[in-house]
């Protein structure tokens, strides 16, 4: 979870989370009705708008109940607003729903944290007998993240021109693998998508089916989370949804290209997954609230490594497949946000799953507009918004 930088836009796009991450609700503010126009809320999102995107959703649950705001268009040459209540490219939230599943099973006796990555895929990562599932899960592999090799094109031109090329996990985690490690297993921390493209196979070694079956009949289903998609190879978007745009270049004014359909399979368990905002949060509230984990899984999950000297920002943690970011009003988030080519969501919880902000963003190119979209999440978890 790295907070976006331009220099860094290659691991943005895969969805390194822009920001604090989630904001979990209780049971009785789910039920409420969602009230559209909440006026502070509606400014904060029209300041994400302003401030460098096309168009912003949030959706905000608490004590206080359930509240959306909307602002921007849903196409950039458009009229449309952005969709009530859409769906959207999550990025790296993957991520969280493929940890939860190697944590299940961890509890059910089938693999362990420990285990070294060469015991479930021999032969594919040299030194694998020295890199554990846990240094896969909180990114303390140091194995080099795929998305920053120049044979993986992730923006600008080349992007567009193979957006619809199909990658295979073992290809993409073979290109990372020619690139040396940045330090020794353990000895580090970078956020890396490469380690959940490794968790994403391990999890087709220990079960025979696929994360993304896995993360269906264990997560999914169960929870009813029925506007959540694990796309695979195919570009499209179903449901209501805004269209995600890019910029060609770095430049301020570069122009923006509709980039909403690319075959996914670029980001694989890494961050393939399309949901909505209330899925997102009742997984999230699963989750914390310790329905999807056994205790001693739950707490190796939010057991987290100090990222503060690489964000930035003190306070930082990263556990297994959770970000753990501070608040201005003391306390912090859990969760995990992410981006995609186009899409940037911004999720926050707080640990008790009481309240939970989640924020989709798309065609944002302007660090002003990732920096209100943080606030919004800042401000809403911490009740002022």
């Amino acid at each position: 979870m790295s907070v976006f930088r331009r220099h860094r836009v290659r691991a943005a796009l895969l969805g390194a989370l822009v920001l604090p991450a989630t904001l979990v609700a209780t049971s009785p503010a789910h039920a409420n009705p969602a009230k559209d126009g909440d006026a502070p809320l509606r400014q904060r999102v029209e300041q994400v708008v302003a401030r460098g995107a096309v168009g912003a959703y949030a959706d905000v649950r608490d004590e206080n109940g359930h509240r959306t705001a909307r602002a921007g268009r849903a196409r950039l040459k458009g009229t449309r607003p952005v969709p009530h209540d859409p769906v959207f490219r999550v990025g790296s939230t993957t991520k969280a729903f493929v940890a939860t599943v190697v944590l299940q099973l961890a509890g059910e006796g089938r693999l362990t944290l420990e285990d070294p990555v060469e015991r479930w895929l021999p032969g594919l990562v040299p030194g694998g007998d020295g890199v554990s599932v846990r240094q896969l899960l909180n990114h303390t592999s140091g194995l080099f993240d795929y998305s920053q090799d120049k044979d993986v094109p992730l923006f600008g031109p080349e992007f567009l021109r193979n957006r619809l090329r199909t990658y295979t996990a073992e290809e993409l985690v073979r290109i990372a693998l020619r690139n040396p490690p940045s330090f020794a297993p353990g000895k580090g921390w970078q956020y890396s998508n490469t380690n959940y493209l490794l968790a994403g196979m391990i999890i087709e070694k220990v079960t025979g089916r696929s994360y993304a079956e896995e993360i269906t009949r264990r997560i999914l289903r169960p929870l009813g989370l029925r506007r959540t998609f694990l796309p695979g190879t195919s570009p499209a978007i179903p449901g209501r949804h805004a269209h995600g745009y890019m910029p060609l270049t770095m430049e301020p004014d570069a122009e923006l290209v509709d980039i909403t359909g690319f075959n996914p399979s670029v980001a694989g368990a890494a961050g393939e997954m399309i949901s909505s905002a209330g899925d997102v949060q009742r997984f999230f509230a699963a989750l914390l609230q310790g329905r999807l984990l056994r205790p001693a899984q739950l707490a190796e999950m939010t057991r987290t490594v100090d990222i503060s000297r690489e964000t930035g920002l003190q306070g930082a943690g990263y556990g297994l497949g959770l970000e753990v970011m501070p608040l201005s009003c003391g306390g912090k988030t859990w969760a995990h946000g992410g981006s995609s080519p186009g899409f940037n969501t911004y999720v926050g919880n707080t640990r008790d799953a009481r309240r939970q902000v989640v924020v989709s963003a798309t065609g944002m190119t302007r660090n002003e507009s990732l920096a209100a979209a943080r606030e919004l999440v800042d401000k809403a978890l911490c009740g002022t918004s």
